[in-house]
């Protein structure tokens, strides 16, 4: 089944409902040369692209749809420091060291998100502040482990909160614990993505939609083919994740079976009454719960509940998906179970066995970014930079990501699917004990 199959629920967004897009730039229809081509027009690419050209390079961004069109307009909006597999992948494999200096540069990843909206003035949203919730005793146990844990080997503190005082933050019966911390937030990921391309074509990037890659040729210069134009470059990025092999199958199909496409779905509720906001989230934080399963929700700026979760392994979406997006929100909520919803929408995102972001290289000149795992709003940004930083010839932060080992989904690309749906099976099973 194609990804795109679900192109009509990406209609449907809020995030597309509250953005005033400029007309479609052209598709590719000629043959250009570049220093650096960049396949793919979302955060990953278009941070590349922004780096690249900050140092005086010539881009050309080919986009399959439009920019933003994919995870990066549809997300949660969640920017989250740390990484969706935690720091045990860095620890397990590379050392404590290494692995510190992966987590302080996840912290820059919130900072270079920060100052890019500053100095680009994108008028995004953005929202210090982020709760991580737990809805059993154990997950209560896990979380206070996970703050511990943080504050004692990367000095990063979080204010835990158990019992009466999860009342502090979040208005739900559901939560017997809470995490809180200042450093991660939120924001509107499609206002923020059109502002990355903004700053990017202000530096002279060449930016193509509806200009999917249909072959790549290899060696000392990459040539990509579109359906009307050709781009020749010394170097490539490849930053179109899950979405990458759905329009040229033969790219780069040895990346491919690292990562999975997940589906991942959202509500938004109607404006609601600013004190009941206020009430239901006290600091307007972004929150989510800490199952494998999870919940994510936080408010927009014109006070809607934007709620996420119930995800798909089998690419296609569920069955009755508003009506059971509303009863998970009503269970964290109960006081909105008579406002109304009038955005669902959702999307594929890449996960990696790991869920550690997937960093590398194919030969010596062809990059790619991959495997960000829901945890892209900032650290795509992180990715961007240091791929420039390989290109132009500093390539030791970029191998510490590019030293991870990822394994592939048991299956191969065909079987991968059927077995990951078991395997989440037994993962809900769990979320409920």
């Amino acid at each position: 089944m194609l990804l795109q199959s679900d192109t009509q629920l990406g209609r449907q967004s809020y995030y597309e409902a509250s953005v005033l897009r400029e007309p479609p730039l052209p598709p590719l229809q000629e043959a250009v040369d570049a220093d650096v081509l960049v396949v793919g027009a979302g955060f990953a690419g278009l941070s590349a692209a922004l780096e690249l050209a900050e140092r005086g390079l010539r881009v050309v961004v080919l986009e399959a749809g439009r920019i933003c069109s994919g995870a990066s307009g549809r997300n949660g909006g969640h920017a989250l420091v740390g990484y969706a597999g935690g720091q045990a992948p860095f620890e397990q494999q590379l050392g404590k060291e290494v692995a510190r200096q992966a987590w302080a540069m996840s912290l820059e990843a919130i900072a270079l998100m920060d100052e890019r909206i500053a100095r680009h003035g994108i008028a995004c949203d953005r929202v210090k502040g982020y709760l991580t919730v737990a809805d059993s005793a154990r997950k209560a146990r896990a979380l206070a482990a996970e703050v511990e844990a943080l504050e004692r080997d990367y000095g990063f503190h979080c204010e835990l909160a158990t019992g009466a005082g999860v009342g502090r933050f979040i208005d739900s019966p559901r939560y017997r614990a809470a995490a809180f911390e200042a450093t991660s937030g939120h924001l509107h990921p499609l206002k923020y993505g059109l502002g990355l391309a903004q700053a990017a074509r202000a530096l002279g990037v060449q930016i193509f939609e509806h200009s999917a890659v249909t072959s790549l040729r290899r060696g000392p210069v990459v040539e990509a083919a579109t359906a009307q134009g050709r781009v020749r470059a010394p170097f490539a990025v490849l930053a179109g994740n899950c979405m990458l092999g759905e329009h040229g199958p033969k790219v780069a199909p040895e990346i491919g079976s690292r990562i999975m496409p997940v589906g991942t779905y959202m509500i938004a509720t109607g404006p609601l009454d600013p004190a009941l906001c206020a009430r239901l989230l006290p600091g307007n934080a972004a929150a989510c719960d800490n199952n494998f399963v999870l919940d994510y929700f936080r408010f927009s700026a014109d006070h809607r509940l934007l709620f996420g979760g119930r995800v798909s392994y089998s690419t296609g979406t569920p069955r009755n998906l508003q009506v059971a997006m509303r009863q998970r929100m009503v269970a964290v909520f109960p006081a909105l179970r008579g406002a109304a919803v009038e955005f669902v929408w959702g999307g594929f995102v890449d996960i990696s066995m790991n869920r550690a972001p997937d960093f590398g290289r194919l030969g010596g000149n062809l990059y790619y970014l991959q495997g960000f795992s829901g945890h892209g709003v900032a650290a795509t940004g992180l990715g961007g930079r240091l791929v420039a930083e390989a290109i132009a010839g500093q390539a030791g932060r970029f191998d510490v990501f590019a030293r991870l080992k990822h394994a592939p989904f048991p299956g191969g690309l065909w079987l991968r699917t059927p077995s990951l749906v078991l395997g989440m099976a037994y993962h809900r099973l769990r979320d409920w004990l």
